[in-house]
């Protein structure tokens, strides 16, 4: 083997080594410090690392293997717990905002959610301003902020966000158009169109939990 390509194939393998370390770390990060941004959960993840390199960030996908197996290994014991709990209170806010056509995404859906996560729904309303007055008027207090949602590699929007929480547990409502039910966002993940569920399909996840927790005790 040539001396070139000797060095090739060893800067290649250093690369690699550090994406896994790079995923590592910030898959620790978002588990131990509620770190919710890929992005500047591997930013930070390669500053402490003192990484470089820009070929070994990871991509998210990579960081959220990285997170499921820390969670495995460090917070099998209160991870499922918390993630259920935001499973059924995704369930039971679904049904109080049953006036809307409401879908949780995000972590509580794809079974990464821990203490740290809020349940993220998206909220479907022509009248942009409806969920937030129907949340304000069953005295619920909001906090409100914007997110920039892309639905193609050319195409973002704005839109409203509600924050607020109800016992102990974190929620984050994005509202959007009607239309927007036709087609999901990119997930920030993969880039590809988001996962939603309504919540029969929530109901359905959670009976499946239930098998498999009498399964695994008899």
């Amino acid at each position: 083997m040539a001396r070139g390509e000797h060095h090739r194939i060893h800067a290649q393998d250093r690369t690699q080594r550090n994406r896994v370390l790079v995923a590592q770390e910030a898959a620790r990060l978002m588990s131990e410090h509620g770190i919710r941004d890929f992005h500047h959960a591997k930013l930070k993840a390669a500053e402490r690392l003192g990484i470089v390199d820009t070929q070994a960030l990871p991509r998210n996908n990579e960081i959220e293997d990285a997170l499921r197996e820390h969670q495995r290994l460090f917070h099998g014991d209160t991870q499922p717990q918390a993630l259920r709990a935001r499973r059924e209170a995704a369930v039971e806010a679904m049904r109080f905002l049953r006036g809307f056509d409401t879908r949780l995404v995000g972590a509580v859906l794809e079974g990464t959610a821990d203490e740290h996560s809020a349940v993220c729904l998206h909220v479907y309303s022509d009248d942009p301003e409806a969920p937030g007055m129907f949340l304000r008027e069953q005295g619920i207090p909001l906090q409100t902020q914007t997110r920039r949602l892309r639905w193609s590699p050319t195409e973002q929007s704005e839109h409203t966000v509600l924050l607020f929480g109800a016992d102990g547990i974190p929620f984050d409502l994005t509202v959007l158009p009607m239309d927007a039910l036709r087609q999901a966002p990119m997930d920030r993940v993969d880039e590809r169109p988001m996962r939603r569920a309504t919540a029969a399909m929530v109901q359905e996840l959670l009976a499946e939990e239930d098998i498999e927790a009498f399964n695994a005790s008899t």
